[in-house]
């Protein structure tokens, strides 16, 4: 089986962009509800965004809503994660992860556990 490798982290100013890309490897990624997380150092992995494999405009946490996108290129097999306006609170490390569950997705789209496959994630850092 294949596996999920997200890229694009790095260190960021305040207030600029970084855009993070999961691509997949051995999976057809328009097959599955598509999910982005984020855990910073000594708190638990929380939901930033995610989108079904039907498309859309994507759901996505609060505290994220009007800065960051999450975006399909399915002839790409891949999905993005544009981040803009940053925060220092927004450091963490990023991860992509795909559901294979064919229903469920609007009760349980926020959970950890709903998914099936994670990437190895990648680390974002915005500095004051």
């Amino acid at each position: 089986q294949g596996q999920l490798v997200e890229s694009g982290g790095g260190l960021v100013q305040a207030g600029g962009s970084l855009r993070l890309s999961c691509a997949a490897s051995g999976r057809t990624l328009s097959s599955y509800d598509m999910g982005w997380f984020r855990q910073a150092p000594g708190k638990e992995r929380e939901f930033v965004a995610a989108m079904s494999r039907s498309g859309g405009s994507g759901d996505y946490a609060d505290f994220v809503k009007g800065r960051f996108t999450i975006s399909r290129d399915n002839a790409r097999n891949t999905v993005a994660l544009q981040m803009n306006s940053l925060k220092p609170e927004d450091t963490a490390v990023y991860y992509c992860a795909a559901a294979s569950a064919m229903g469920g997705y609007r009760m349980y789209y926020k959970n950890v556990g709903r998914y099936d496959y994670w990437g190895q994630g990648t680390q974002v850092t915005v500095s004051s």
